[in-house]
């Protein structure tokens, strides 16, 4: 009789899911091509390479890309969606808080907050500064 397989190590998005329930943002690195990967893969988008291994993120980013989708408010109101790209270089697809969506702009600097829903643990960001009044002196 021939011994049972070994255990296939956790999937990707499974290992980045336990680390944010750690309270860790982390980023996959590849070690032959020195590129971050984000979202997380079995093998380097870059260079196909297998060598990949977890490493701790700044959390600190940018609006790459933002947009607001208008809802009724009977359904949530308004919300954000942008496209952060961390100081790492990738890019993630999250939402902004902390903010009216409307006052969300590209270039804002952002960082990284873990907040559970649903009970998973999701990548939210904040502004790093104080949101710019209104015009009018109103927030």
């Amino acid at each position: 009789m021939s011994s049972p397989p070994p255990p296939l190590p956790p999937a990707p998005d499974q290992a980045f899911q336990e680390y944010l329930r750690a309270g860790e943002l982390r980023l996959q690195f590849c070690t032959d091509c020195a590129q971050h990967i984000f979202y997380p893969r079995a093998l380097c988008p870059a260079c196909g390479g297998g060598a990949l291994e977890w490493r701790p993120a700044s959390g600190a980013g940018v609006v790459y890309s933002t947009t607001t989708v208008r809802q009724r408010p009977e359904r949530g109101g308004d919300y954000n969606v942008s496209i952060i790209e961390l100081s790492e270089g990738v890019r993630m697809m999250s939402a902004v808080r902390d903010i009216a969506p409307d006052a969300v702009k590209i270039g804002l600097e952002v960082s990284a907050s873990l907040i559970e829903e649903d009970g998973r643990i999701a990548v939210f960001f904040v502004p790093t500064e104080p949101a710019p009044l209104a015009q009018g002196g109103v927030p």
